[in-house]
């Protein structure tokens, strides 16, 4: 998602860059510009119209031909604009003084409602909430059966009864308040296109249960079609938010770019992947940062957090600094990694992270044989990698199902790491000043303001073996 718009966006801003002087028709140029990637990116006509006026307003004000840099002026309020068509602000959710708080899931089928039901049930269980899910989409086939599969996936219960969608749903309330559960989620029934019919029966059930909350769920991959879809909905709902789905897609973005100045909306949840775990809130301003090619390090830092244990982070950041680093520990630090999400995600919100690597599939079939080597080493090997002779190199990779030249160059990318994380443990000592040297970050990550391993693009170790090293073709090619 986003990558043609933000590879089109990375090159206007980088020519923009330390220009000293901007004339009137540098900038037309680059609205020319920002024109045509908008609607590449399947942006709804209207809404690029609008965004175009603003930031040329802008762009030809006197604050940006007086200012010192005019380029980065400019690309300050493309990233505003950016911003404000994302939803501007994050979303916060405000509970009921008197629980539950109510959240009515309306959308297409099709659309990811009744997955993202769950998912969104289990980000609520994840803030110390109490949820019930409530399955009122009693049309199709199977519906309320594969809430009740989400809802013993993530321990949140599931109440429904056949019959009538707006009696169930008042009972789900009433059993709601029952239970002591402080958040009411119900999943409602979708049509394959706008109808009278459905449209009834969810005005129907929001009039009953009055949500604090009605989210629409909008497939990311409809394109322009999805502005249509929330006005619809907007007209009968007045929808508080948006949950776009399948984020992770290959779409172009429009949707995600065109919802919020249409029906003045934020997106207040992303779906950005099958998982259940795969579901964040939406932060406008990160990914604006993203497709400008910022990146997004809050992002990062928070999944991490989540991904990697306090006491054993620091631990680990202490040895790298030291130069006690194993392979063990490396191989621990790579299984919490991978609890972050699929390494293309992570390296999209790494800053300066080449293109080619963002949003890249690096999944298991690549880190597997790099696991294989290390667990075909002895303990000892494992420590001390530099004892791994001729012989012993032919063993792991017999043992591995790689090949002598993989393990070598394993071994040394390993070793090379551990030496410039004892230069630079060394470089971070601070006199003066109490404790051990090399202090790490926050969440105990070192450098890089709490990067998982401190290391270049924030992975231990660098990138993965198998991958381009500092972002040049300079790392082994993957395993095969």
């Amino acid at each position: 998602m986003f990558d043609s718009l933000s590879s089109r966006l990375e090159g206007i801003v980088k020519r923009l860059r330390g220009k000293g002087r901007l004339t009137e028709a540098d900038v037309d140029e680059m609205l020319k510009e920002i024109r045509t990637a908008l609607l590449e990116a399947d942006v709804n006509v209207g809404v690029v119209r609008n965004v175009t006026a603003r930031i040329r307003e802008q762009a030809v004000g006197t604050a940006v031909s007086e200012a010192l840099d005019p380029g980065q002026q400019v690309i300050k309020i493309v990233n505003a604009e950016l911003t404000a068509m994302l939803g501007g602000e994050t979303l916060k959710i405000q509970f009921a003084s008197r629980p539950p708080t109510v959240v009515l899931m309306a959308g297409l089928q099709g659309s990811g409602k009744t997955t993202n039901s769950a998912k969104l049930a289990r980000w609520f269980k994840s803030q110390g909430r109490q949820p019930l899910l409530v399955g009122a989409d009693l049309q199709r086939p199977a519906a309320v059966e594969q809430l009740r599969t989400l809802g013993r996936q993530i321990d949140v219960p599931v109440f429904s009864e056949p019959g009538d969608p707006v009696s169930t749903a008042r009972r789900g309330l009433e059993e709601a308040r029952r239970l002591g559960k402080d958040v009411l989620i119900v999943d409602t029934a979708g049509r394959l296109s706008i109808d009278t019919e459905m449209m009834e029966q969810v005005r129907q059930i929001s009039a009953t249960i009055e949500p604090d909350y009605t989210f629409l769920v909008i497939d990311a991959m409809t394109g322009q079609d999805a502005v249509s879809v929330a006005e619809a909905f907007h007209a009968t709902l007045a929808i508080d938010g948006v949950i776009m789905s399948k984020l992770d897609g290959d779409a172009r973005g429009g949707a995600a770019l065109s919802v919020k100045e249409v029906i003045g909306r934020p997106i207040a949840f992303a779906s950005t992947g099958e998982k259940l775990s795969e579901f964040e809130q939406f932060h406008p301003d990160r990914m604006a940062g993203r497709i400008l090619g910022r990146g997004d390090v809050l992002s990062l830092i928070e999944q991490a957090e989540q991904a990697f244990e306090k006491d054993q982070a620091e631990k680990a950041a202490e040895k790298l600094l030291e130069g006690e680093f194993t392979l063990d520990d490396f191989l621990e630090q790579m299984q919490a990694l991978k609890k972050m999400g699929p390494l293309g995600n992570l390296m999209g919100m790494m800053p300066g992270m080449p293109k080619e690597l963002k949003g890249a599939e690096i999944g298991d079939d690549q880190l597997k044989p790099v696991e294989a080597i290390i667990r075909s080493m002895t303990p000892q090997e494992r420590r001390k990698p530099e004892i791994i002779n001729g012989s012993r190199r032919n063993r792991i990779a017999m043992g591995s199902g790689t090949t002598v030249g993989d393990v070598n160059r394993l071994v040394k990318q390993f070793s090379e790491m551990q030496k410039m994380m004892k230069r630079m443990g060394a470089m971070s000592a601070r006199p003066g000043k109490k404790g051990k040297k090399g202090k790490p970050g926050r969440m105990g990550f070192p450098g890089m303001g709490g990067m998982p391993g401190g290391m270049p693009g924030g992975l231990p170790g660098g990138l993965p073996p198998g991958f381009p090293q500092g972002g040049s073709p300079g790392g082994f090619p993957p395993f095969n």
